[in-house]
């Protein structure tokens, strides 16, 4: 397979985006309910593996440390980001496990969860979403392709048009910064600390 150049990179990259459009009004129902989470005392959990564990934990960060503004820290915790958790729990439960175990952990209704899968299909993801919802917590997918299993197991699917693993993440990644854009935009002075 030939290797596209930078300018076919481009070109496609500029017809997924269009064809993205039609995402807005899901992108923008999901940034209201992670805005309305974090307002009632809730927190984002984000997972994903490989270039998607680098986007949930990109989308975490940004709420703990900041975006663009000054604002209070959020709580924002990224499941693939504690490697004792996760070498812990993948050596008692198995892979397919890392990310359910910490959302029995950690998660509480009222709480969002992000699982960004170029695939939709992996099984840590799938299994998170099963424990998030037994618990009351909204399920978010970032996904591409056919948005795979985890399609019909969340609460929001966000389903990239692109069958190409670095377009979808790259949608991801625009996606992400929206939600941020409305989290900075957001008055943070009048909530208790």
């Amino acid at each position: 397979m030939a290797t596209p150049t930078f300018t076919e990179s481009l070109e496609e990259l500029r017809s997924v985006l269009t064809a993205s459009t039609a995402l807005a009004p899901v992108v923008s129902t999901v940034g209201e309910a992670i805005l309305a989470s974090l307002r009632q005392g809730g927190k984002l959990l984000t997972c994903g593996n490989g270039g998607s564990a680098a986007d949930a934990l990109h989308l975490a960060e940004e709420l703990v440390g900041r975006y663009k503004i000054e604002r209070r820290a959020l709580p924002a915790i990224c499941l693939n980001s504690d490697v004792t958790a996760l070498t812990c729990i993948g050596n008692d439960y198995g892979y397919d496990a890392i990310f359910a175990r910490q959302v029995e952990a950690l998660g509480r209704r009222g709480d969002v969860l992000v699982g960004f899968t170029t695939s939709g299909n992996s099984a840590n993801v799938l299994a998170a979403f099963a424990a998030a919802r037994a618990r009351g917590i909204t399920t978010v997918l970032l996904s591409g392709k056919d948005g795979g299993k985890a399609r019909t197991q969340c609460d929001f699917p966000i389903i990239v048009p692109s069958a190409t693993t670095a377009r979808i993440q790259e949608v991801h990644t625009l996606v992400l910064h929206q939600w941020l854009e409305a989290i900075d935009a957001a008055d943070w002075t009048q909530l208790p600390a």
